[in-house]
């Protein structure tokens, strides 16, 4: 080989490594652009879920984002992990904190007596949470512990008298997810002055195989056998099974489904040991976390609980405990789980949290909210919209067989 053609292959060599280093560099320049246009669309994404309107904690708007792009059995999963791992404490808990002395006078219903906390002579009280125009009792609350293996559990209960009562279901800014939805997802302003509770509503509906109706609209299917919480025409609120305590009338205005009933003829229905689909499986129904629960008693008042640290057996046995005949799950971990009474003040009115380490605003609902939730006000039924009114809905609202 001569001396020039060495050197041509040298430089023809050189040429190829830098032809190749090129096309790697250009391949890395990709692969870094096509990461970063990636992250990019994924953050412009979450932080559209961050701001998108309506009121959720960041742990909210981020377990939903999340769900919502394929991770939802890892949410499922780190859920289960924490909050099976931290079981309540034995240490019964502070008897002062319980309502004691004179039962309330003039009691509109008939309350339970409530089980007596560890380390207490007596069961906890009832008090009046609010009134009527009239000065009626509408709302009564208390607090209780609804499990002995675990005293250190405190459930606040509240008994929402239907007679003086108008229940109001209100869509929030995402759930449902329509074109249909244009709620103004907060408490009206017009009927603020005769709010008497606000209280939080279910699952998001893509969890759940359930749905939902308002509005003379059907914005999800009602299944047959789904725990459901109706309002007929006259604003009164009952909790049943679709399809057999309830079914869709001309008279019903609202429907909001969660579910399978964990209450059903008083007794509490999930066990420690047993699992059920219907009611959200293992990795939903052994994790201690906040919960609530809603459902009516004998004499079809409403009766909201909820509490931290609660299992669902323990959410069940709280709701029986309470007096309620059927009953079901409502939105579960904390910040989810928010019940307030309203009471005026002299010329204001001022909203009272069920238990006070709920973590959400006591005025929540008076802003836009992404969740939809429940309200009661004071005096007389209006004649609410039903689904018989033609003007509300183009299609007749349907529902469907489990």
């Amino acid at each position: 080989m001569t001396a020039d053609h060495a050197e041509r292959r040298g430089v023809v060599g050189a040429q190829s490594r830098r032809r190749h280093r090129s096309t790697r560099a250009r391949l890395a320049y990709l692969l870094v652009a096509l990461v970063m246009v990636v992250l990019s669309v994924i953050g412009v994404s979450y932080v559209r879920a961050l701001v998108a309107p309506g009121y959720a904690t960041f742990a909210d708007k981020t377990s939903a984002w999340l769900r919502d792009h394929g991770a939802g059995s890892v949410v499922d999963q780190i859920e289960t992990w924490y909050y099976t791992r931290h079981a309540p404490s034995q240490t019964p808990a502070d008897t002062g904190q319980f309502a004691v002395g004179v039962p309330v006078s003039g009691a509109a219903v008939v309350l339970p007596t409530l089980p007596t906390p560890a380390g207490a002579l007596h069961p906890p009280q009832w008090q009046i949470g609010s009134v009527t125009a009239t000065g009626a009792p509408a709302v009564y609350t208390s607090r209780f512990e609804p499990d002995p293996t675990h005293p250190s559990v405190v459930t606040g209960v509240a008994v929402l008298a239907s007679s003086a009562l108008t229940m109001h279901l209100v869509l929030g800014t995402s759930e449902p997810r329509s074109p249909l939805n244009t709620s103004a997802a907060k408490v009206p302003p017009t009927d603020v002055a005769s709010l008497a509770a606000v209280f939080n509503s279910g699952f998001r509906l893509s969890d759940i195989t359930g749905g939902i109706y308002a509005n003379g609209l059907t914005y999800r299917p009602l299944v047959n056998g789904q725990a459901t919480a109706a309002i007929d025409d006259h604003g009164h609120l009952t909790v049943g099974s679709w399809g057999r305590d309830v079914t869709l009338t001309r008279h019903i205005v609202a429907a909001r489904q969660n579910l399978e009933l964990i209450v059903d003829h008083a007794r509490p229905l999930p066990r420690n040991g047993s699992s059920a689909v219907g009611w959200g499986g293992t990795h939903l129904q052994y994790q201690y976390t906040w919960r609530s629960g809603l459902g009516i008693d004998r004499h079809n008042n409403i009766v909201y609980v909820a509490g931290n640290y609660l299992n669902l057996t323990t959410l069940a046995v709280a709701l029986a405990d309470a007096g309620a005949v059927r009953g079901m799950e409502l939105d579960m971990h904390s910040g989810m789980s928010i019940f307030t009474t309203w009471t005026t003040t002299g010329s204001r009115r001022t909203p009272t949290k069920l238990l006070p380490t709920m973590r959400s605003s006591a005025g929540r609902y008076l802003a836009p909210d992404r969740r939809d939730f429940f309200y009661a006000t004071t005096g007389p039924h209006p004649a609410l919209p039903s689904a018989g009114t033609a003007t509300q809905s183009s299609s007749p609202p349907g529902h469907t067989n489990k």
